[in-house]
């Protein structure tokens, strides 16, 4: 793998379907950028309310006070849950729009999201994950082409925007990655951390610094340093 070459990065925008899903290493690297003083918002598509065996409504509060101090722990102050529904994610034009939507509104340089891959690397994915990958790929140039959802622009005043880069997080193909060592992966762990009632409802659950310090070990040696967060990358223009 490459360093990822970020040194232009102004603004990052992260693109998952729920609460916690940054937080297994994404939130390393955005640690990272943050520091070097880098914008990253967070958009998640769901409350994340079908993930806990509690009444959704408190499982969606919940998780969206956890999500928060997940990431107060990475200095990320621009966090967006939207309303579809968790576990119901469909690849639809609302969603796509929902996300162009946003792209137009933060204007990144890169766009974070998970991979739309029915397999990854820890088996079978879930069919939320899949579909916010697969919207997000799709958002990305819905965002740049002034005739796709046409009411952005016209109605809402949000011209077309054009991410530089698409990154695709838990690829089996990686092709980038970004150094995390020190400072970076201990906020990373703190952040996964913070989703504490969450955690204690998945039985045999590893512990947040053993799971993203293995995951970051393996990318970092790779990389030729002690730990990284890697990325399928895909330059865009």
């Amino acid at each position: 793998m490459e360093p990822l070459p970020d040194e232009d990065f102004r603004r990052v925008l992260c693109v998952v379907a729920h609460p916690d899903d940054l937080e297994y290493g994404v939130s390393a690297a955005v640690a990272s950028w943050v520091a070097r003083g880098i914008e990253v918002s967070y958009l998640l598509l769901t409350g994340g309310e079908a993930g806990m065996q509690r009444d959704p409504a408190e499982t969606a509060a919940l998780r969206a006070q956890e999500q928060a101090r997940a990431c107060a722990e990475v200095g990320v102050t621009d966090l967006t849950i939207l309303d579809h529904p968790d576990g119901h994610l469909e690849p639809s034009l609302e969603l796509r729009r929902d996300i162009a939507r946003h792209i137009r509104r933060v204007r990144p340089d890169a766009v974070v999201t998970m991979t739309w891959a029915d397999v990854v690397p820890w088996g079978l994915s879930m069919a939320d994950h899949r579909v916010a990958g697969l919207a997000a790929a799709d958002a990305v140039r819905d965002a740049d082409n002034r005739w796709v959802f046409r009411e952005l622009a016209e109605q809402e005043g949000l011209e077309p925007w054009g991410a530089t880069w698409l990154l695709v997080s838990g690829s089996d193909e990686p092709t980038h990655a970004v150094d995390v060592s020190g400072e970076p992966l201990e906020r990373g762990i703190a952040s996964l951390e913070q989703h504490r009632e969450y955690l204690a409802d998945l039985p045999g659950h590893p512990a947040p610094r053993e799971l993203i310090a293995g995951v970051t070990a393996e990318a970092g040696r790779e990389l030729g340093v002690e730990a990284a967060e890697a990325f399928r990358a895909f330059r865009l223009r």
